[in-house]
């Protein structure tokens, strides 16, 4: 069973879920002893066993954890929110839909959906990234690919790194696309803060603290015009895709042709050459 914990609020933490964190035979958890300083505050008491699974472990656990919970309860648990959810989890599932094993979910917090909801941003459609790339050329890459993307996006980010994510996010998406920097929800010093990409990288230059989640709207296909598209494709080109690829990606959020576009994108790199 996937159990979802509070993300801050211990009083999001639901009836059922204490119910049977308290009769749980095994819980696996990301942190052991995170998971037992939260049942000491929620005052739970269990005589469950516990196992530690976590993201340099799971790999090899997961099977012998899904064929344990075809025998007793297995109360899956990650520090906070939705196992599985850019979380460990996901291993343990797969394993246990393979091996036969009936998967049930106790729904609850979850750090990504709270964050969209309070953006402000369309909720309608929406594409979750979990955390970004740390190398620089994977992170560019990354958000090369995502520039075009139309649905809203939801970020996990470092306060160490915020700043210069969101600089690079208003130097590749554009300044002016909307965002909100979403810090320490459901916790005391909750905060949303919402703005344009480089009104966001300018407020968070100073430093910001506690867990963030990173709501970005989608791209616009009106906002695009073909010398952007163009310049699009050259960008995602550079970072290693197929001419061909990048004109057809890119074309999906321009609204465009992606033949036009290629031809385009190879007509400017002839120019290039020739100058050379």
């Amino acid at each position: 069973m996937l159990a979802a914990t509070p993300i801050g609020n211990l009083q999001d933490a639901s009836p059922r879920l204490l119910e049977t964190l308290k009769n749980a035979r095994v819980i696996a958890a990301e942190d052991t002893r995170t998971t037992k300083q939260l049942l000491k505050l929620l005052g739970v008491a269990t005589e469950a066993e516990f196992v530690a699974i976590h993201d340099h472990n799971e790999h090899t656990k997961a099977a012998g954890i899904a064929a344990r919970a075809a025998e007793v309860d297995v109360v899956l648990v990650s520090d906070a929110g939705m196992p599985a959810v850019s979380d460990p989890g996901y291993r343990v599932v797969a394993e246990a839909v393979k091996q036969g094993v009936q998967v049930t979910v106790i729904p609850g917090p979850s750090a990504v959906t709270t964050a969209l909801a309070v953006s402000g941003i369309p909720t309608d459609r929406f594409t979750f990234e979990g955390f970004l790339p740390r190398k620089a050329g994977e992170r560019h890459s990354l958000l090369a690919e995502l520039a075009a993307e139309q649905r809203t996006m939801v970020f996990f980010e470092s306060p160490h790194r915020i700043a210069q994510s969101l600089s690079e996010l208003a130097e590749i998406f554009g300044e002016g696309r909307i965002a909100a920097v979403c810090r320490e929800l459901t916790k005391m010093f909750e905060e949303v803060k919402r703005g344009t990409l480089a009104e966001l990288a300018d407020w968070t230059a100073a430093g910001v603290k506690g867990e963030i989640v990173l709501v970005v709207a989608g791209a616009k296909p009106e906002s695009l015009n073909t010398a952007d598209a163009v310049a699009r494709v050259r960008q995602l080109t550079a970072q290693g895709l197929k001419l061909k690829t990048a004109a057809k990606q890119v074309a999906e959020g321009f609204g465009g042709s992606a033949r036009e576009l290629y031809n385009l994108a190879l007509k400017t790199e002839s120019t290039d050459d020739d100058k050379q």
